[in-house]
């Protein structure tokens, strides 16, 4: 059973950084997708951040040039480093992993169809 535990959330001013973590109980060098998604009250899960077996990346719109996704397989940890926050970055901030069943990396992107495994999730409050 896969296990992918959160942490680095908080609350920061707009322009301010944090940096996310995501710490899986086993090896994540094998995993074809892994990604970050977030949701706000009131509106639906959406990707934010994928990171692919091979490090490709790709990312929302509403985040391109201010967040950058990465992972450390030796450390089983996926990061995410989210710079220049605006209040509507704030949410709940998801980590996701595709399952072993998959292995072709044409398959990833932002879409929660992609992914079988989730973290508890870790709160960005970003204040004006």
């Amino acid at each position: 059973q896969v296990q992918l535990v959160e942490s680095g959330g908080g609350s920061v001013q707009a322009g301010g950084s944090l940096r996310l973590s995501c710490a899986a109980s086993g090896y994540i060098g094998t995993a074809a997708c892994m990604a970050w998604f977030r949701q706000a009250p009131g509106k639906e899960r959406e990707g934010v951040a994928v990171i692919d077996r091979d490090h490709k990346t790709n990312y929302a719109d509403s985040v391109k040039g201010r967040f950058t996704i990465s992972k450390d397989n030796a450390k089983n940890t996926l990061y995410l480093q989210m710079n220049s926050l605006k209040p509507e970055d704030t949410a709940m901030y998801y980590c996701a992993r595709s399952g072993f069943s998959l292995y072709d990396t044409s398959y990833c992107r932002l879409s929660r169809g992609v992914f079988n495994y989730w973290g508890q999730g870790t709160q960005v409050t970003v204040s004006s």
